[in-house]
């Protein structure tokens, strides 16, 4: 079987270490990967936006399975392309791919079919959206319509800083189209976590749990990132509160978009704050987090190739899925300067150390190779990810994983999992 795995970061290279393991798969491409995933596959110098190209070479090298990690080709259509052609993609087509390129259409969707959510109002005025935040008390939420690559969500107490926000979006047009229109939300108290489940439009196969963490420094301070770390499972979910999780938000859903008639197939996930009123919907994705899948990924037992292929011909229902119980924890290195401007082409150096540690995986998010040397290339570089049996010891091996690499200006958090590890002392 021939597999090409759409995107070059963190969650590509862990897709496709676990896809590699299949002993059906004998030639697996990513298009454009990085310097880690070609170790395990041959990257192609092609963008994972470039609907075209990537078309034209499923065609050519007649690939079995398609399996698209980020968003924006899926948004794109990339799916559509590749389905209307015969060829097999694990992902959503471009409606039901709105569910993360539309904030405002999910948003509708979960009020439609009684999916809970925040409460918010959509504006394309900025003078209407910064008169609406005198009816509202701080803190602020809000967030560019479209896809604005992890930069389009302000969270503030400052009601200047909101207003900012909303000039920014509407007037300054920093995300462009994304920006066109904005929600202005209702702030969730609680503990947010990641859920994540495959579908095939109909049956839903819930993944496990896992919490990340967007602010770049420690003690979440500072700005929102792509993510700085992640660790599941999550020990402070019950099990009352992750059927509510199941039930009344992914399958619902789900279903809500069946009965819409939009089919989702490809793996949903739901960004969830733990309200004191239940779990409600922060946003939704139509692919894998990323730091998320480094610590699902590695916990998964079953086989990911026959789930993803499960999904494609309809039948998931005949599935379950075998994790380990051990924890997972994983630390991502990043650029000097990021989430603001950085500077890349620094040399990275221990990364074979950083392996060496037991049950430790370096997963490669921002790098290439350049005369036989891996460096940096982009502002999340990688992704230490390690288990244990407890949090506590998947933490610990996973920082002494990443004191092991070094590269000029490398930043990352040094409190990822530290209180689920203290509480559970």
């Amino acid at each position: 079987m021939k597999i090409l795995v759409i995107g070059g970061g963190g969650r590509e290279h862990a897709l496709v270490w676990r896809l590699a393991q299949n002993p059906t798969v004998d030639r697996l491409f990513a298009a454009p990967g990085n310097a880690g995933i070609e170790e395990e596959a041959h990257c192609l110098p092609v963008a994972a936006d470039d609907v075209r190209a990537l078309v034209e070479f499923v065609e050519t090298e007649d690939i079995d399975l398609t399996v698209v990690g980020p968003e924006a080709p899926l948004v794109a259509g990339l799916a559509d392309e590749l389905m209307a052609r015969g060829f097999r993609v694990f992902g959503p087509g471009r409606e039901a791919a709105r569910i993360e390129g539309s904030k405002a259409w999910a948003k509708e969707l979960c009020e439609n079919h009684g999916v809970p959510t925040a409460r918010s109002r959509l504006f394309t005025s900025f003078p209407d959206a910064v008169e609406y935040l005198d009816e509202i008390e701080p803190p602020f939420v809000i967030k560019a319509d479209g896809l604005a690559a992890g930069k389009g969500v302000t969270v503030t107490e400052d009601r200047a800083a909101a207003e900012d926000a909303l000039r920014a979006a509407l007037v300054d047009r920093a995300f462009g189209e994304a920006g066109d229109r904005v929600l202005v939300e209702e702030y969730l108290e609680g503990q947010e976590v990641s859920a994540f489940a495959l579908t095939d439009g109909r049956d839903v196969l819930p993944l496990v749990l896992a919490q990340d963490f967007k602010r770049v420094g420690d003690g979440n301070r500072g700005p929102n990132t792509g993510g700085m770390g992640a660790y599941s499972p999550v020990p402070f979910v019950d099990d009352v509160t992750a059927r509510r999780i199941w039930i009344d938000v992914v399958e619902r859903v789900v279903r809500a978009m069946d009965v819409d008639g939009v089919r989702f197939l490809g793996v949903l996930y739901a960004g969830l704050m733990l309200t004191a009123d239940g779990p409600k919907v922060l946003e939704f994705n139509c692919r894998f987090g990323d730091p998320e899948a480094q610590v699902v990924i590695p916990r998964l037992r079953s086989d990911l190739a026959e789930l993803f292929l499960a999904c494609v011909e309809g039948n998931l229902g005949l599935y379950k899925t075998i994790w380990t119980p051990d924890a997972c924890v994983t630390i991502v290195l990043a650029s000097g300067g990021y989430p603001g401007e950085y500077e890349t082409g620094m040399q990275i150096r221990g990364l074979d150390a950083a392996r060496e540690v037991d049950q430790t995986l370096v997963f490669h998010s921002g790098t290439e190779r350049r005369g036989g040397r891996v460096v940096t290339a982009g502002g999340r570089v990688l992704a230490v990810s390690s288990l244990g049996a407890t949090i506590s010891e998947a933490r610990a091996r996973a920082y002494d994983a990443a004191s092991q690499i070094s590269f000029q200006g490398m930043h990352y958090r040094k409190d990822i999992a530290e209180r689920v590890a203290e509480e559970a002392t």
